[in-house]
């Protein structure tokens, strides 16, 4: 499997300079049978104390690579995210910056202190109550009893466990302890923050808070990788991203390229290009934020779903959508991207339903939007699309970042960019 590094030193950042985490040539191993697991790991403890040499570039018998050869930099106030189908290493790269365990090659170097957010609740004493495990958990991440007594009501509201503060945190829900460790956490003030699903948790007003707050952290300095299985998350917050699958390292760079490789891999693998529909999996109501996309195809006139476009014939473009309650001022907007060419990747259409002013109101359910093209102008070749859907330009719902497709020429065109509508005739001089 090949590694692509895209070149980061283009983009610009205000706070880029000083590198925080740097990651070199990281590779952890592990063994799936626990009796192996455990002779193995006596094997090499005998070998630290005889002062002999580990193999630890080579895997034994029963034993697999959780990462391997893992390379990039996280530098101040920038936000990293991590992506990648479960089972792809990105825990375990976040245990090992945290220091919870060890890679067996490579290193990782860290200026500054680290807040790892990598469990619901972690850290938590379950008997001791919420007030108590506040206290403990602050000190362990390098709190004084002065400073956690002054961030003490700051911790409880963003927690919003107001009722509940003196009660033992093993009678939380589990949305409740992982509220109460991300407060814990931001509220050190930590130079580095690690986060690893915390923010699938809570309700829509909960997420968009903790959304805040990460944006003020990193306005502070802040760095942090976030871990999260919904796109939409990694793209509100996250300038660059790194893709992981089965511990390589696919690519790294700016988000929506890394979301777009991502999602193509994650949903085109399975399917023909030429099929032009996209089938999405539901989200739960914790993962979604309202309104969900489900699926992206195309329609002739006369309502039935279409496998071939060509360029110059009338189509609609479809948006199958589930929305969990009622939702007005929804707009939808499209970018098309060529594929491919001499020119490489370029935006060639951008329609907004904002700019056009067409707004939806959208009942609770399964529902279709429609964008009727008269004529379609793309020339023929190979496309992705980006959808958003937004309330009016404030909020944005769900977004794919790439719907590949392709259109065909009916022999028609030749040598040209788009499909112009066109009428020929023979016009009378004008009388003098």
């Amino acid at each position: 499997m090949s590694t692509e590094i895209i070149d980061r030193k283009t983009a610009t950042h205000p706070k880029k300079s000083e590198v925080v985490i740097s990651v070199e040539r990281l590779s952890k191993k592990f063994c799936r049978d626990l009796k192996q697991s455990l002779f193995y790991g006596i094997q090499d403890i005998t070998t630290d104390l005889v002062g002999g040499r580990r193999k630890s570039d080579t895997l034994r018998p029963g034993e697999f690579w959780a990462l391997k050869d893992i390379d990039f930099q996280l530098r101040r106030g920038e936000a990293l995210g991590l992506v990648g189908a479960n089972g792809a290493g990105k825990s375990t790269l976040l245990r090992i910056i945290s220091g919870l365990i060890k890679p067996d090659t490579g290193s990782v170097k860290i200026r500054g202190r680290v807040a790892p957010l990598i469990a619901l609740g972690a850290g938590f004493n379950p008997i001791l109550t919420g007030r108590e495990n506040i206290y403990a958990n602050m000190s362990i991440l390098g709190l004084s009893t002065q400073e956690i007594k002054e961030r003490f009501q700051d911790v409880i509201d963003f927690a919003e466990i107001w009722n509940a503060i003196d009660a033992p945190v093993q009678t939380y829900s589990s949305g409740m302890a992982a509220r109460l460790g991300f407060a814990c956490a931001i509220y050190t003030e930590p130079e580095i923050l690690l986060i690893d699903e915390v923010l699938a948790v809570g309700d829509i007003k909960f997420k968009a808070k903790c959304y805040r707050k990460l944006h003020e952290l990193r306005d502070k300095g802040t760095s942090f990788i976030l871990v999260n299985h919904n796109p939409q998350a990694i793209l509100h917050i996250c300038d660059f991203a790194v893709y992981l699958s089965k511990g390589e390292l696919i690519v790294s760079g700016k988000t929506e390229k890394v979301i777009e490789k991502y999602e193509n891999d994650l949903f085109l693998n399975d399917t023909h290009e030429s099929s032009q529909v996209l089938f999405l999996p539901e989200k739960t109501e914790s993962e979604s934020l309202g309104l969900d996309i489900r699926s992206l195809f195309f329609r002739d006139l006369e309502g039935n779903i279409i496998k071939s476009l060509v360029s110059g014939k009338p189509v609609n473009f479809c948006v199958g959508c589930q929305a969990h309650q009622r939702v007005d001022n929804v707009t939808l907007h499209l970018k098309i991207k060529t594929i491919g060419g001499e020119g490489g990747m370029g935006t060639v259409l951008f329609l907004s339903g904002e700019h056009d002013e067409k707004f939806f109101e959208i009942p609770s359910g399964k529902q279709e939007l429609q964008v009727e093209l008269p004529y379609l102008g793309l020339g023929p070749g190979t496309y992705t699309m980006s959808i958003k859907l937004k309330q009016s330009s404030i909020y944005t719902f769900d977004v794919v970042e790439s719907f590949r497709f392709t259109v065909k020429s009916n022999g028609k065109m030749s040598e040209c960019c788009f499909y112009q509508p066109r009428l020929w005739k023979l016009a009378s001089p004008e009388k003098s």
